[in-house]
């Protein structure tokens, strides 16, 4: 045995309580919001069976119930004081997180397709280190096959935007 505290008690980064009780909040209110709005809709019984927000109200009920526990969970875990993660593993995550966050909230503006083929090429490049011509390939490869696969043999219409317009994508 050794006299030196575990890594997962002394290292910086957020503790398991504080990421549970987190994350149970921010759920608690999407179970608020989902309530609300199927209120807003109705939540009871119409001429022909259950109006738009019953089932919806049910659902939000439970996840905002399920939360509590989990909140609850948080608090009265003992060894919940444990090290999460630390800010190095954190900052890995971040590093996949926020490129895929600005490829979600981009595709609306410039299509999937050429945001595809910069997230792909962002990641191979940034990430993976892989060559030039690599990137190229795969980056313009994999909107291509998509393309096909989506547009042209199941005929399901894509987010498009300025250049595949231009190109009667």
């Amino acid at each position: 045995m050794s006299d030196t505290p575990s890594p997962q008690l002394t290292g910086s980064g957020p503790r398991h309580r504080g990421v549970e009780a987190g994350l149970a909040i921010v759920i608690g209110l999407f179970g608020i919001v989902v309530m609300i709005g199927s209120l807003q809709v109705g939540i009871g019984w119409g001429v022909e069976g259950p109006r738009a927000g019953f089932f919806p109200f049910y659902v939000g009920l439970t996840i905002l119930l399920c939360s509590a526990v989990n909140l609850y969970s948080a608090f009265a875990d003992n060894d919940a004081d444990t090290l999460f993660a630390d800010w190095g593993q954190l900052r890995s995550v971040m590093s996949v997180v926020v490129p895929t966050t600005v490829y979600v909230i981009a595709i609306p503006y410039f299509g999937i397709y050429v945001m595809s083929a910069l997230l792909i090429a962002v990641f191979m490049r940034w990430l993976g280190r892989f060559s030039w011509a690599m990137i190229v390939a795969i980056a313009l490869g994999a909107p291509a096959i998509t393309y096909i696969t989506f547009e042209r043999w199941f005929l399901v219409p894509l987010p498009k935007g300025p250049l595949e317009a231009f190109f009667g994508l």
